[in-house]
């Protein structure tokens, strides 16, 4: 699937990828915040009530943040009201294995508070406030991931507690399970599956960031972080969807949204339940082609086409795999032997999880893409890519984008697509 950083304010791209029909999938979103913070120790809560809350507040983040990043049980617990210990301690064990490098709290959302009808001061105060939690994981993260937490505090005599710390959208991989962690060469895998599980996909990874970067060179991380959930469910839940309109995609790439274009805290994300029906070249397919995403992050931009970056996406992963055209694109060969040719390269709607015809979406753009490897040459087909990507499309896309086919493929647009059609009668036929 793909997704870039599409950068409309959201913090999330549309995501799009073929139902993992026989073997696709894909996706990829955003996340980010600024570098940690230094932590600081809690300060009871200053000034008459209902006034001044704020730093004291965050300073009980800062000092929760520091227990959780020096895994201090201790330390955490004395942020934690009484009530709500439990559930943090449990909590605090779910992300013991998790290699931070470094952890923040940074509050977006904050209303002072009052206190209850009668209560006496300093006692029966409770807010509620919205905060972004950022983290980078420990030789892999050059930028945080961030998530979007809903936290709630009680008063005590000697100042604010903590009574919750919920998601509010998209969930932590820690929320919902005890986080495993496999490392291999190339990559870092946590996960909440079996250590087989992890072992099997980490060997995946691993094996598709040199397939990547014989494409796409050495320009990127070359890492991988991924997370492989324990189910479908879960799967949904990490990226603030209903797992109802994911049913069948195997993976999704996210990517920081704003961050440095070479310093994204990219996630390939693993639906468990439609990864593992695929067969093992389906996986590897798979694996690539987000690798594909995460590696081209820097030259995706919000105006490439989606048939471009799907399209890129899927030659990357079907490369070197021996499959014939129609074993690649059945439901397009299905089409064209029907006599249904396409006029167009796919729009960027046809793409959308649900649409109608997004396997055709998929199989056209990976047909457009191999055309210009085979015709011309991978070199070519990367240099296109990165091209569209260096300068936004004006008022007229399509003569922007003729503009490019000419500038690097030595004809327009109509004369690719009359090429491109009739390789398809020819392949596909």
């Amino acid at each position: 699937m793909s997704d870039l950083p599409r950068e409309s304010g959201t913090g999330r791209s549309p995501l799009s990828r073929r139902a993992a029909l026989l073997l696709a999938a894909g996706g990829l979103a955003q996340l980010s915040l600024p570098p940690g913070r230094s932590a600081a120790t809690a300060a009871p809560p200053t000034g008459a009530a209902g006034v001044g809350q704020r730093p004291a507040v965050q300073a009980l983040l800062d000092a929760r943040a520091e227990a959780l990043l020096g895994l201090d049980r201790a330390g955490l617990l004395a942020t934690v009201a009484p009530a709500a210990r439990p559930a943090q301690q449990a909590a605090y064990d779910r992300l013991a294995q998790v290699p931070f490098a470094a952890l923040d709290y940074r509050l977006t959302a904050f209303t002072e508070p009052e206190p209850e009808h009668g209560s006496e001061p300093g006692h029966g105060w409770q807010l509620t406030a919205t905060a972004e939690l950022g983290y980078r994981l420990r030789d892999n993260d050059d930028f945080p991931a961030v998530f979007t937490r809903t936290l709630t505090f009680v008063r005590s005599g000697s100042g604010w507690l903590l009574s919750g710390d919920e998601p509010a959208g998209a969930a932590a991989l820690w929320d919902l399970g005890a986080v495993r962690v496999a490392r291999g060469a190339h990559s870092l895998l946590l996960g909440l599956a079996d250590d087989s599980a992890l072992a099997r996909t980490v060997k995946l990874l691993d094996r598709a960031v040199p397939a990547v970067s014989e494409v796409w060179g050495s320009g990127w991380a070359g890492r991988l972080v991924a997370e492989l959930p324990g189910s479908e469910q879960q799967f949904a839940q990490l990226l603030g969807v209903r797992a109802d309109d994911y049913q069948g995609i195997a993976a999704v790439t996210t990517a920081a949204a704003g961050a440095p274009h070479r310093t994204a805290a990219d996630r390939v994300l693993i639906n468990p339940d439609a990864y593992a029906i695929l067969s093992d070249l389906g996986r590897r397919v798979v694996t690539t082609h987000e690798t594909t995403h995460v590696a081209t992050r820097a030259d995706t931009k919000p105006w490439t086409p989606l048939w471009l970056s799907e399209g890129v996406a899927d030659y990357t992963g079907y490369r070197g795999t021996g499959r014939s055209p129609r074993q690649v694109a059945p439901e397009l060969a299905k089409d064209i032997q029907a006599g249904r040719l396409p006029r167009a390269l796919p729009a960027d709607a046809d793409f959308a999880a649900g649409s109608t015809g997004i396997a055709q979406a998929y199989e056209l753009g990976w047909a457009a893409c191999g055309l210009i490897a085979a015709d011309w040459s991978e070199q070519r087909l990367v240099q296109l890519y990165r091209a569209v990507g260096a300068r936004p499309p004006g008022a007229d896309r399509d003569q922007w984008l003729d503009g490019l086919f000419r500038a690097q493929l030595g004809l327009g647009l109509d004369e690719f697509l009359k090429r491109w059609i009739a390789s398809l009668r020819t392949s596909l036929g």
